[in-house]
């Protein structure tokens, strides 16, 4: 997927979070948006994933050279973030049987094998609500990762995971990430090692 960001600002009341940002997010190029704690990184990644409406200029996306409505965008990508929370009362297979009614899975794994994948299987009946902090951040990255979209955006995606999940996500992204856009927000280069490209949000202030 293509994103093209076109002068592009975002303020709430006077408060210019982002501005005059332009950039091209290219097919299945990787990219990590930097940035301190209370910069707008979020705010940035909100409004690519067109969950949030700018103050100016123009953000477009487009798929295989077609133009994608903005009301759309979000058939095309998925995201893990500390804002989007899974349905605690859920277990995880349920969870994940629910999340592919509306984003299809990669063929290629079962979600049996995905929570082998993201050693949540003993836990796979159990409700979500029961999990730790880490064992809901997997279930988050996986319901991402694992969907079959052409647009990935992670949001912080090792909050609160231990060194065993940092070595987990870094495995999911080589293995099932392969070929997507990847915008990852994060001031933590473990978390965007693997990313081609880095920018500063600080370069749109």
């Amino acid at each position: 997927m293509t994103i093209n960001l076109t002068n592009a600002g975002k303020r709430f009341n006077r408060d210019w979070i982002f501005r005059s940002a332009t950039y091209t997010f290219l097919p299945g190029n990787s990219y990590a948006i930097t940035g301190s704690n209370g910069s707008g990184k979020s705010t940035l990644l909100q409004a690519i994933c067109g969950s949030l409406g700018i103050s100016e200029g123009k953000i477009e996306w487009s798929s295989n050279n077609k133009q994608v409505d903005a009301d759309n965008v979000f058939q095309y990508l998925t995201i893990a973030a500390p804002y989007v929370e899974v349905i605690e009362e859920m277990t995880a297979i349920e969870f994940l049987n629910f999340h592919c009614q509306f984003k299809p899975l990669i063929a290629a794994v079962s979600i049996k094998e995905i929570l082998q994948v993201i050693g949540l299987e003993k836990a796979a009946n159990k409700q979500i609500r029961y999990y730790s902090s880490g064992m809901k951040q997997r279930i988050k990255l996986a319901q991402a990762i694992f969907s079959d979209t052409p647009l990935l955006l992670l949001d912080e995606p090792c909050t609160n995971l231990d060194v065993t999940g940092f070595v987990l996500y870094n495995r999911l992204i080589k293995e099932y990430a392969a070929g997507k856009t990847i915008i990852v927000s994060s001031n933590d280069v473990n978390e965007y090692s693997f990313c081609q490209n880095v920018i500063s949000i600080m370069d749109f202030k």
